[in-house]
């Protein structure tokens, strides 16, 4: 029984090792539109966000180790695909309008920024004044005068 479980135990090391092998992409693209937002806003989604929606993605060192780097390479790739602020000012107001929508429902709904995301990384998990602002923001349109003018707003009431 002892020299099954050594071989099985070798065995894995050894897939352990050749998968390290296997290149995987961790590229960060040119940045080509970055989003222009207040400035608050951007220090929120540049800290919660960007690892996996922006090509400014920090790679952590267990993006280096597979196989949990082909599940990060992978996260960042559907992200990115899905919503990247470093192409955001080449979107037309309509995408921005239907992403502003969906970044708000997802942080609403807890969604964003994902829980394994936040485990790794405690300090993008968002607080109730950050998901205020960022609420506040894609309800305000999303451009960088929005907060102003909706803080003007209330200045008047």
């Amino acid at each position: 029984m002892k020299k099954h479980t050594q071989k099985i135990l070798y065995g894995l090391i050894i897939v352990f090792i050749f998968i390290q092998l296997i290149p995987v992409d961790k590229s960060n693209p040119k940045t080509l539109a970055e989003i222009q937002a207040p400035s608050d806003v951007k220090t929120i989604l540049k800290n919660s966000c960007y690892d996996c929606h922006s090509n400014q993605t920090s790679w952590p060192w267990y993006s280096y180790v597979a196989p949990v780097s082909f599940l990060v390479s992978k996260d960042v790739k559907d992200g990115r695909r899905h919503l990247n602020f470093s192409i955001w000012e080449n979107l037309s107001a309509e995408k921005k309008a239907d992403k502003l929508d969906e970044i708000w429902e997802e942080v609403e709904d807890g969604e964003m920024p994902m829980p394994i995301y936040t485990f790794m990384h405690t300090k993008a998990k968002l607080t109730e004044a950050q998901k205020s602002i960022i609420k506040n923001w894609t309800r305000g349109g999303g451009n960088s005068n929005s907060m102003k003018s909706h803080t003007h707003e209330h200045d008047e009431d």
